[in-house]
């Protein structure tokens, strides 16, 4: 058996000295509810970049995931096409589905529960799901996250598209940030390997470095291949090493 399959199957195994039920709960409902109060900053952001209330609303209830969503509005603020404002929003969206990918092993979801589950696969939900000892504990904390988070968030999302225009310039109060600082807050103690780490560098020096000479939302786009490129400069120092090891060995 090989070591990734001993592992998955440890991150699925039932709920053997797992973690009290209540414990989850609280765990989960703090996430849902510090996370889902930022729909207010969304919401505000939004309608502050020219989105109807409708479409403000919309993005929350059919797109729910926080970093595309202030992606999206950001760069149409910034005067980006929407063209190029929807393929970095998407960009951003695609690794949630890599965490479906896992999610899909550590809860084990019966299949007409799948597609609705789907729409709850976001950051929060994978940190609280990939936190507990147990499946029981990983799904009751990917539910609690998930509805208390999509409930509040609509919620909220709602309430600051209403309240932005008695709220004024967005800019001045800062919540155009709230978004991405939330983001960050839950990628940093994700990263765990120097690897990550210098993906993660390398992303914010193309995206921040580029802002100033590339239309509003391309940064982004290009940031993206920060991953491909830190994996392909590992791959030749990973060959390198064997070509030397080889060679002194004759």
């Amino acid at each position: 058996m090989t070591a990734e399959r001993t592992e998955v199957l440890a991150d699925v195994r039932d709920d053997g000295g797992g973690k009290p039920d209540g414990a989850v709960v609280r765990d989960a409902l703090g996430v849902g509810v510090a996370v889902g109060l930022s729909g207010f900053a969304f919401g505000v952001t939004s309608a502050g970049s020219g989105l109807t209330l409708l479409q403000t609303c919309a993005l929350s209830l059919l797109v729910f995931t926080g970093a595309s969503q202030f992606a999206l509005v950001g760069a149409l603020a910034a005067g980006g096409g929407a063209f190029t404002a929807a393929a970095g929003a998407f960009f951003l969206g695609v690794r949630n589905a890599f965490y479906g990918l896992r999610l899909s092993q550590l809860l084990a979801l019966p299949r007409a529960v799948r597609p609705f589950a789907a729409q709850w696969v976001i950051d929060e939900t994978t940190a609280v799901s990939l936190a507990q000892p147990g499946r029981r504990s990983a799904r009751i904390g990917f539910l609690v996250t998930g509805l208390s988070l999509y409930l509040l968030w609509n919620l909220t999302t709602l309430l600051g598209a209403l309240g932005a225009e008695a709220i004024g310039d967005t800019d001045a109060w800062g919540l155009d940030a709230a978004g991405p600082a939330v983001f960050l807050a839950l990628l940093a103690p994700m990263l765990r390997t120097g690897t990550e780490r210098t993906v993660a560098g390398l992303a914010v020096l193309l995206g921040l470095g580029l802002l100033p000479v590339l239309p509003a939302g391309v940064p982004v786009l290009v940031a993206a291949l920060a991953a491909p490129a830190v994996l392909w400069a590992r791959g030749r120092k990973s060959a390198s090493r064997g070509d030397t090891t080889v060679e002194g060995d004759r």
